[in-house]
């Protein structure tokens, strides 16, 4: 019997990673992600996957970041009673990602029933927290490099990633065949997270391409976010800074930390924190030391560098403040959360500053900032941006093009065949003529719901 593989998501996109592998009469799903962005790709969401939840019998995820984890409580919700293979780290964040996003869900589709803002009657989350909360019995935590088997006669095995905590690259041993799945790539040079590990030799390869087509510029955070901070304490503004709360916010906080330490911004700027997934996060970090570069003082610097903000009061609280001041809140990519009504609030004013910190996927709010607009929609009003907007390019958790080249080319044995994922079109058509070029190849970029053999 063949193996096959049907992309389900993250192909011809950043967002929504599903691999369904099919062998001998057997499913097993590979990252469970949420697609995000454009009104197109979200409606993906509510549309059924091509199998029942009751015919998948195994999952198992590279990492807990929404794109690939955040389908969970709706396929759980909807039959898949069996379990969810992942490291222990990508547990532990989805115990706090799973149930907040679901009830984001919740709170978006009640403000849109209480001010008659959506088409459908009543408008519906598309699962609940409670949902998410029950999906979280069915994990199943394995440590790096520990051989396990996902199915009877399917082996797999975790290797760090780098990227984000807990994040993992899995090879997958099923008919004979090995299929290395990159997951996420984090940076060799993180300054939170440690490189990730050399690839194991694999027959078929899915390669992440989110910056497959272009570098990093040489510039670091440090350099990046010190002027900038530096010109709105001098001017007395409100910085808001979209972050993603796993990852970034901590990589935020610890460059303010270190910028202050370096006498670069004034050590009484103030910084808070506004996202308790972010600060749950952040204390994290104190239960998986050696997974990432920082040491136990380090961490808790990290957690005394910002005011922890955990209740709605405590974030409305914020707007009587006055700066200089930083607010770091999320969504990373102001698709939804407090961040949105600190933007609301602060964009209209010269005086302050919008930081955007990562990859801002096409059709997001932080997409439409980082373009240049001057007006955003936010909660159903038109809101002029005049703050000074500000894009980290330093800021990124993923490899980019050099390093995922790299990566691939550290692989003992050529592969027979790479298909690059997870990325946009372009970045991804990109990486797969580098791979053809540099490296001699055969790479292709798989079309959304396509079954390739192996």
């Amino acid at each position: 019997m063949s193996v096959s593989i049907t992309f389900l998501g993250g192909s011809g996109t950043v967002t929504g990673s599903k691999y369904l592998v099919r062998h001998n009469g057997k499913s097993m799903l590979m990252d469970c992600g949420l697609f995000q962005g454009y009104k197109q790709l979200r409606l993906r969401n509510w549309q059924p996957l091509p199998l029942s939840p009751h015919e998948i019998d195994s999952v198992v995820l590279t990492h807990a970041h929404l794109d690939h984890s955040g389908y969970l409580p709706l396929l759980a919700r909807d039959g898949y009673h069996r379990d969810i293979h992942a490291t222990r780290g990508t547990r532990d964040l989805c115990a706090i990602l799973l149930p907040d996003s679901g009830h984001l869900q919740e709170e978006d589709a009640a403000f849109l029933n209480r001010h008659k803002l959506s088409s459908h009657s009543p408008a519906l989350p598309l699962y609940t927290r409670l949902d998410a909360l029950h999906c979280l019995k069915q994990f199943k935590p394995h440590g790096l490099h520990q051989r396990f088997e996902p199915l009877p006669g399917w082996y797999a095995t975790f290797s760090n990633a780098g990227h984000i905590l807990g994040a993992a690259s899995v090879l997958l041993e099923v008919g004979g065949r090995r299929i290395l799945f990159s997951g996420d790539l984090g940076r060799p040079d993180d300054m939170l997270m440690n490189p990730p590990d050399a690839p194991p030799k694999a027959d078929t390869v899915l390669v992440e391409s989110t910056y497959g087509d272009r570098e990093h510029p040489a510039e670091d955070l440090l350099s990046e976010l010190g002027p900038a901070l530096a010109r709105l304490a001098a001017r007395g503004g409100v910085a808001v800074v979209p972050v993603f709360a796993v990852g970034r916010a901590q990589v935020v906080l610890h460059a303010i930390g270190l910028l202050k330490a370096q006498g670069v911004i004034p050590a009484s700027l103030k910084v808070f924190l506004d996202s308790p997934m972010a600060v749950s996060t952040t204390g994290l970090y104190q239960h998986h030391l050696g997974e990432h570069r920082l040491n136990a003082r380090e961490v808790n610097a990290l957690e005394h560098g910002a005011t922890m903000v955990q209740t709605p009061e405590q974030s409305k609280g914020l707007a009587r403040l006055h700066g200089p001041m930083v607010i770091l809140a999320a969504s990373g990519m102001a698709t939804g959360g407090r961040v949105l009504h600190h933007l609301a609030l602060h964009s209209g004013d010269h005086r302050n500053m919008i930081i955007l910190t990562g990859h801002q996927a096409p059709g997001t709010r932080g997409a439409r900032l980082a373009d240049g607009e001057r007006s955003i929609r936010i909660h159903g009003q038109d809101v002029a941006v005049r703050a000074e907007v500000v894009k980290l390019n330093s800021a990124s958790a993923h490899a980019d093009s050099h390093q995922l080249i790299a990566w691939l080319r550290s692989m003992e044995h050529a592969p027979d065949r790479v298909f690059v994922v997870h990325g946009e079109m372009s970045a991804s058509d990109q990486l797969r003529q580098r791979i053809s070029h540099e490296l001699h190849w055969q790479a292709q970029v798989p079309e959304h719901g396509c079954t390739v053999e192996l």
